[in-house]
């Protein structure tokens, strides 16, 4: 991966309008090379349309699940010692164009509770013992601050709700931070299944009452690794918009397991929900080539499915990549999942494996003819939206 130098100055589409000439924006930005192209961080690093920084640059960017790191060793030391974040990783974090990040895992097991308390003691230990460089978000107000803040925000949320032992303790997680919970990971739990399960008997009676109870408190209901039954009850039964944080569309990618239909795509819509694309090789395409082009035919299918309104991004990835973690993690990663994940030699996809991704994203959504308006949505404004309508409910409600 390429190196990342210092930060260069803030280049808005305002800024860009008073220039008036190619030799202006070179001044403000980075050197020429094409026209209108420019390098944001050094001489070693792609190039991007004057329209693609801009739009990234005015964006507040959201990764609905972008994990600070796929080292795990490497994050459980920077919980253990938050002073230990190194400045080099936090200005990677802020050089990339992300805002916010989504950082969920699926936990679970016969400990899913106590496992689940500790996770958000240790995150929010690494937030508050990073507070000159991190931000919690809690409510749709926070959304307005980051920006300004030059911090990297977070939004907590797992891939799992078998913490939860019963409907209280959405309550519980919901004061600890917890804003966002995925029904299922790929398993059943006592609220539903999971996508790679033999069989799918959709929400239970327990399930019901969890789904009320995040209703209520105003956490999102996330179904991205939900079986397809009960993905569709969950919207037939919350009263809230529903999210799929992370998948993509079955029908482009020979019907694996983890995408979705398109039944639950047009459900994300009836709901008010938004639904985020991952650029995960075998989710985007069941053979090679494998291209970011492929990856944009999913943003396409949805977008003319139930518009692009609907449309977000979740990476699945951190900011280098499944490719890029020590050989060790990542078999040891690849052994946990069943065979029906299809993986092959590369789970990233190049364009989409890196750092600076969004931009690359951004430059992709140009080249399909997006809007500026339906570009700012994509990255970050669609998940705002949905987000702030969410947890706008009374706290407390369902007790």
């Amino acid at each position: 991966m390429s190196t990342v130098s210092e930060p260069t100055p803030s280049l808005s589409r305002r800024t860009l309008l008073k220039q008036g000439t190619v030799a202006g924006l070179a001044t403000v930005a980075a050197p020429l090379l094409n026209l209108g192209r420019f390098r944001l961080f050094g001489q070693n690093s792609p190039e991007y349309s004057a329209r693609a920084i801009a739009l990234v640059q005015r964006a507040l960017v959201i990764d609905m699940l972008g994990v600070f790191t796929l080292n795990f060793p490497e994050q459980a030391r920077w919980e253990a010692n938050p002073e230990s974040f190194p400045q080099e990783r936090f200005q990677e974090f802020l050089d990339s164009g992300i805002n916010v990040f989504h950082p969920a895992v699926g936990l679970g097991g016969v400990n899913a509770y106590e496992t689940a308390l500790q996770w958000f003691a240790s995150w929010n230990s690494f937030i508050a013992g990073n507070d000159t460089r991190l931000m919690r978000i809690d409510s749709a107000n926070d959304f307005a601050r980051v920006k300004a803040s030059k911090k990297i925000a977070i939004i907590l949320g797992l891939q799992n709700s078998q913490h939860f032992r019963r409907p209280d303790d959405v309550n519980l997680f919901h004061a600890l931070g917890q804003r966002v919970s995925q029904l299922t990971y790929n398993s059943r739990n006592l609220i539903g299944n999971g996508s790679t399960e033999r069989r799918d008997d959709g929400i239970s009676d327990f399930g019901v009452a969890i789904i009320e109870r995040m209703n209520a408190v105003g956490m999102a209901i996330d179904v991205s690794h939900c079986g397809d039954r009960t993905t569709l009850e969950a919207f037939e039964l919350s009263r809230q918009p529903v999210l799929i944080t992370h998948s993509n569309c079955r029908v482009l990618a020979n019907g694996h397991p983890r995408d979705k239909a398109d039944e639950a795509i047009l459900a994300v819509k009836k709901s008010g929900g938004v639904m985020g694309i991952t650029g995960v090789r075998m989710f985007v395409r069941d053979r090679e080539p494998t291209t970011i082009e492929h990856a944009l035919d999913h943003f396409d299918h949805v977008a003319k499915l139930i518009g692009p309104e609907h449309l977000g991004v979740g990476s699945d990835i951190d900011l280098h990549g499944y490719d890029d973690m020590p050989p060790a993690l990542n078999a040891q990663l690849r052994a946990g999942y069943k065979g029906s994940y299809g993986f092959r030699e590369k789970i990233d996809i190049e364009g989409l494996d890196h750092p600076k991704r969004m931009f690359d994203l951004t430059e992709g959504l140009i080249r399909r003819k997006y809007s500026d308006a339906n570009i700012e949505g994509i990255l970050g404004g669609n998940f705002r939206r949905v987000l702030s309508e969410i947890w706008s409910v009374s706290q407390g409600a369902g007790r």
